[in-house]
């Protein structure tokens, strides 16, 4: 999510997590229009029909084992329909760290999501047993979306939070409305630009003080594009470790075209700032 395994744009071990953290273990549903609904760890476990998994763990690197419920029956307990209704939703995974990742309704429903709830191998009565996982070491838990299907390894197309606290069934053009190009052609190279951005880099990065939170802000109070050069732009995401150790992971695969729509959609929001800092 974070570190190498994760769709970043810039920016196994043994025994428990280093240092215990506190926070609720539960699941929020979120949903315009209707009030959000609360699922703990224990209700869900007794209603979603939990298994012990077995999966090749891009974050951990191994083969790891889960106590986790099926995705597509957490989602009917969280939202009261079938998961398959709400394929034509957007939907965003929300991370205790900040990270909100975005998806398509349709994963709501697709065979081989699991939510996972439980490190199988090392949970003790209460305790989830989660080992430390990333590049920083962190507790995995509440939750982790994990997936079980070979072709669902790749975390450009599949999301894969870990730190689970909410699922929310909104538009990411409602929840961050300011990272739009408003204006901007349909066929324009800026929009091409602004899907990547939404598919890949929202998760950790900001525009306009909305998006993600790991990764730095793009756009306030002064665009990437206004203070680096863009050669320099598109070299540092295509391999950010030939400029500094970090957690972003290469972004071998886009080509040269993909990046400069990238930086389309920068030079286009450079023109449509909104600082939610300055407004206060």
């Amino acid at each position: 999510m974070r570190g190498w395994a994760a769709p970043l744009l810039l920016v196994v071990a043994v025994g428990s997590a280093a240092v215990a953290e506190s926070y609720p273990r539960e699941l929020r549903f979120v949903r315009p229009g209707a009030p959000d609904k609360v699922l703990t760890v224990a209700a869900l476990e007794a209603s979603c029909g939990a298994e012990t998994i077995s999966i090749d763990d891009p974050y951990y690197g191994t083969r790891k084992r889960f106590r986790a419920c099926p995705l597509a029956k957490v989602v009917e307990l969280g939202f009261g329909v079938a998961a398959s209704s709400l394929s034509g939703e957007s939907v965003v995974f929300r991370a205790r760290d900040g990270y909100a990742k975005p998806a398509s309704g349709v994963r709501l429903a697709e065979p081989g999501g699991w939510l996972a709830f439980a490190d199988a191998d090392h949970m003790q009565g209460d305790d989830p047993g989660w080992q430390p996982i990333d590049r920083k070491q962190v507790d995995p838990g509440p939750f982790y979306l994990v997936w079980s299907g070979a072709a669902q390894h790749d975390a450009t197309a599949y999301p894969w939070p870990y730190q689970l606290a909410a699922i929310e069934l909104t538009p990411i053009e409602v929840l961050f409305p300011h990272i739009v190009p408003s204006g901007v052609a349909a066929d324009s190279p800026a929009q091409a630009g602004y899907q990547l951005f939404k598919a890949q880099c929202v998760a950790c990065h900001a525009i306009n003080g909305e998006g993600g939170t790991i990764g730095p802000e793009l756009n306030v109070p002064r665009s990437i594009v206004e203070y680096r050069p863009v050669e320099q732009i598109k070299a540092y995401i295509r391999d950010p470790q030939s400029f500094r150790y970090t957690s972003m992971p290469p972004h071998l695969s886009l080509s040269d075209g993909q990046l400069d729509t990238l930086i389309a959609y920068f030079s286009a929001m450079k023109d449509r700032k909104h600082d939610p800092r300055r407004a206060r």
